[in-house]
């Protein structure tokens, strides 16, 4: 790469030639990884890609519903129907999200604290098409010079210093997916302004005006969401069967006689799993099951289409689709009459359902609560017995942005954590100043091309620091288990990515999980270990 791409600005997002040895330095990883990266071997492009995608912003693709035009024609179209889908942006229709993006638009102040906050740009050693307000600064580039300030279309494609091309119109849609939208350059932000809200906004104009988004979260998330019932494939059948398997491996490893209620009208609790956990992590929903159980919770799942998944692809990018799926979630909770909808450990589901929700809709009209505020309740209660010498060996909690950051729930896993946990470690930074794990926004999703490479060298460097940093010389130990506790779908997705990636656990024996398996394992009533590891 050449010494001018660490410089670019705005304007350059046309530059026609093509970039293929995206990020040459990285920010180096504490030891025993201090080695690694330091110039990365990404996955080969493939020679198509540089015909007929857009590979040119950084060497990597995360669309790959993006395809270059087949004619100067179809260029042409593509271009106009940007400028029309910018303007619907900026309108009326786009209530609920207008103020924010207007404010942050057009009063942002350069100061560049947005950037010291980011975990992409300062892991891809501060280079600038990284930098939170680099994306915002094109997109006021763009509407400023077609639009007046009534929002009325003036019909110039050129100006401002950006050349509206596909190319340069695809490498701002791709510059979109490299943010996870965990929202830490908002906390920062000495206006207000919120740079990762913005970054979700360009990903919807492309999606619900353009019908472009990463196949892994439009059709193998909304859409296998809708169509089949679950974002994973799994259907209603195969559920209630995945359930009596799991009711019996339950009994054989615990001893205990647990049974996960289904479709339980007038129960107290609704509770809304990802999906996945049923899949590759089984062991948190019958951990669920279990704490529920010995302590008495009047609870149940649903079996209905949607019902026994709680995420919310289109959180992440089309308002269209996270509404959809949010009244669904609604009207399962309301027909079957429960008291309150509990959200698994999944993050984006808790935002989805109890944030954003509203913000789309007011239909929603059952109380929404996180697990973990539940499960702390429960502790403080008295209403679950631990014996904490089950779990003596260094847990480090990671904070799930949706959860900690976007929801303020802190201290709750904390609690619990104090309880069964002798030695609980906290990363630094931690609570609402955490680094998000770099699965976020759909990126723990995000297999195609070479983007995995981006998210486990580059998305999640910040994140792997912290985790090593954490346990310290005891990281190297492989005779001491360690433990990240991370109580979400989505970070777990991404930690076994980058753990498998670095060979972590392996050779450190560093292992990653949930907050309710380490509660569970912890049980006085548990009589063999919970945890597979321990075993």
């Amino acid at each position: 790469m050449s010494a001018a791409h660490n410089k670019l600005k705005p304007q350059n997002i046309a530059r026609s030639a093509m970039i293929l040895s995206p990020v040459e330095q990285l920010a180096p990883l504490p030891a025993p990884y201090d080695t690694c990266d330091k110039v990365p071997e990404f996955t080969e492009l493939k020679p198509d890609w540089i015909d007929t995608r857009c590979a040119s912003l950084d060497g990597f693709v995360a669309i790959d519903s993006l395809r270059r035009p087949a004619s100067p024609e179809d260029e042409e179209e593509f271009v106009r129907s940007f400028i029309v889908a910018v303007g619907k942006l900026f309108a009326h229709h786009n209530s609920k999200f207008l103020r924010p993006l207007n404010l942050t638009v057009d009063y942002c102040a350069k100061c560049d604290t947005c950037s010291q906050a980011c975990h992409v740009y300062q892991a891809t050693c501060k280079q600038d098409i990284y930098r939170p307000i680099y994306r915002s600064e094109v997109l006021r580039r763009i509407y400023k010079k077609h639009y007046t300030t009534s929002g009325k279309l003036l019909g110039s494609f050129v100006g401002a210093g950006i050349d509206l091309t596909w190319e340069s119109i695809a490498r701002l849609a791709e510059l979109a997916y490299r943010c996870n939208l965990c929202r830490r350059c908002a906390q920062v932000c000495p206006l207000g302004l919120d740079n990762g809200m913005l970054a979700r906004e360009i990903r919807k104009l492309f999606s619900q005006e353009m019908g472009i988004a990463p196949s892994a979260i439009h059709e193998k998330g909304s859409m296998l969401h809708l169509n089949v019932g679950s974002t994973t494939g799994l259907t209603r059948p195969a559920l209630l069967d995945t359930i009596e398997f799991l009711e019996e491996d339950m009994s054989e490893l615990t001893g205990r006689k647990v049974r996960f209620p289904i479709d339980k009208e007038g129960a107290d609790v609704l509770l809304l799993h990802n999906a996945g956990e049923f899949l590759t992590w089984p062991e948190n929903p019958t951990a669920f099951a279990i704490l529920f159980d010995e302590a008495g919770i009047d609870w149940t799942l649903s079996s209905e289409s949607l019902g026994y998944d709680g995420v919310n692809y289109g959180l992440w990018y089309d308002d269209t689709q996270a509404r959809k799926i949010a009244l669904t979630h609604a009207g399962i909770a309301k027909k079957l009459g429960v008291s309150r909808i509990v959200i698994g450990e999944c993050g984006h589901a808790h935002k989805a359902l109890a944030v954003s929700a509203n913000r789309m809709t007011s239909e929603v009209g059952v109380p929404v609560e996180s697990n973990i505020s539940v499960l702390a309740e429960l502790v403080r209660e008295g209403r679950l017995v631990f014996d904490s010498s089950k779990n003596d060996f260094p847990i480090a909690l990671h904070d799930p942005c949706n959860v900690v950051r976007q929801m303020g729930i802190v201290k709750p896993q904390r609690d619990i954590l104090k309880a069964i946990a002798p030695q609980f470690l906290e990363l630094t930074p931690e609570g609402v100043n955490n680094y998000c794990c770099g699965g976020g926004s759909g990126f723990a999703l995000m297999h195609s091309g070479n983007f995995e490479d981006f998210k486990v060298k580059v998305c999640a460097r910040t994140k792997f620091t912290q985790i090593i940093d954490a346990f310290g010389k005891d990281f190297i130990d492989p005779a001491l288990p360690k433990y990240v506790c991370a109580p979400c779908s989505n970070c777990k997705g991404t930690m076994r990515d980058l753990f498998k990636h670095y060979k972590t656990t392996a050779t450190y024996q560093v292992h990653y999980g949930g907050l309710v398996e380490l509660m569970v394992n912890a049980l006085a009533s548990t009589k063999t270990p919970y945890l597979e590891f321990l075993q």
